[in-house]
């Protein structure tokens, strides 16, 4: 009963705010589409929620693909887009979360010390990517997300690295721990190693974070996976906890630049936060191997075609 209620005081606060933000945005940018406005809130909500079933188990945060797709196909600015999506990451994020760390595969304790470097430095991504060009942006975009796909696909034994050693740092914080694999039905345990530099990278991941509003799951995953060496399962998981605490630090800026419309942000954070619930049951049960192909799969889309958008070529 309470469940029910809680489903629908969420449809009824969707739909206020949907019609409150369709009225005070006037909906500008679907007034030019001879397509009748309430179309697109509804096509955003149905998008999203395939969108989030597919990201938490890539471990990129749903804003990876809200950003690039909705983007291209949706005749939205780009700065609105990006303001809806760190929502859209942060709610995929949220909905996920408890789920993940009940089955072992989020790690709060790994997650902490590197969301706290990469939530204060996406603050200044984000005012640094609102006053870029746009096709700067999407180049930038499309180049790094790129790059992280020829990095994954060259490394074949990523599924679950070998920690022999963890570092001082790393054994002082207590990074490490037990998750049982839905898929085999092993119980790995897991360390990591190399965390200062990891820190580090986490610094530049924020700056990319709060310049492309996509949550930079996407850097988080091969960071956590290939540089620390968790596996690849409980990088993906951790990931979702890391991207609820950037993309709230993030958020803030774009909602003060007047860069979030709730005609568009509304449904997309419902839907994602559907498809999400469904996509953290799938992580649990997919094999790494599954995963890790997920994973490529869509960076590679999600790059290109930020790329080609940038350079004028796919508009």
């Amino acid at each position: 009963m309470r469940r029910g209620l809680r489903t629908w005081g969420l449809a009824g606060a969707a739909m206020l705010l949907l019609a409150a933000g369709a009225q005070a945005a006037g909906v500008d940018a679907a007034v030019a589409s001879p397509v009748p406005w309430w179309v697109w809130p509804l096509a955003l909500f149905a998008a999203c929620f395939l969108m989030g079933i597919v990201a938490v188990p890539a471990g990129i945060g749903g804003g990876t693909l809200f950003v690039p797709i909705v983007g291209s196909f949706f005749p939205f600015h780009l700065d609105f887009v990006r303001g809806a999506g760190l929502l859209v990451a942060l709610a995929s994020a949220l909905s996920a979360g408890p789920m993940l760390m009940r089955g072992g595969l989020g790690s709060l304790r790994l997650a902490l010390p590197l969301a706290v470097l990469a939530s204060a430095s996406s603050i200044g991504g984000a005012l640094l990517g609102l006053a870029l060009p746009a096709n700067v942006v999407q180049i930038l975009l499309g180049a790094v997300v790129l790059g992280i796909v020829v990095l994954m696909f060259v490394s074949k034994k990523s599924e679950i690295p070998v920690v022999e050693r963890p570092d001082a740092l790393s054994t002082a914080l207590r990074l490490n721990g037990i998750f049982i694999d839905g898929a085999s039905r092993r119980e790995i345990h897991w360390q990591v190693h190399r965390t200062v530099p990891a820190l580090f990278v986490f610094l530049g991941i924020g700056v990319l974070a709060g310049m492309f509003g996509i949550g930079a799951g996407w850097a988080n995953v091969p960071a956590l996976n290939l540089l620390m060496g968790a596996p690849l399962k409980v990088s993906a998981g951790t990931s979702s906890l890391v991207l609820s605490l950037v993309d709230s630090s993030a958020a803030w800026v774009y909602l003060n630049k007047g860069a979030v419309l709730p005609m568009i942000a509304v449904p997309s954070v419902v839907g994602m936060m559907l498809g999400a619930r469904i996509g953290a049951r799938l992580l649990n049960v997919l094999k790494g191997s599954v995963v890790r192909k997920l994973v490529i799969s869509v960076l590679l889309f999600a790059g290109a075609r930020a790329l080609l958008k940038g350079l004028g070529v796919w508009i």
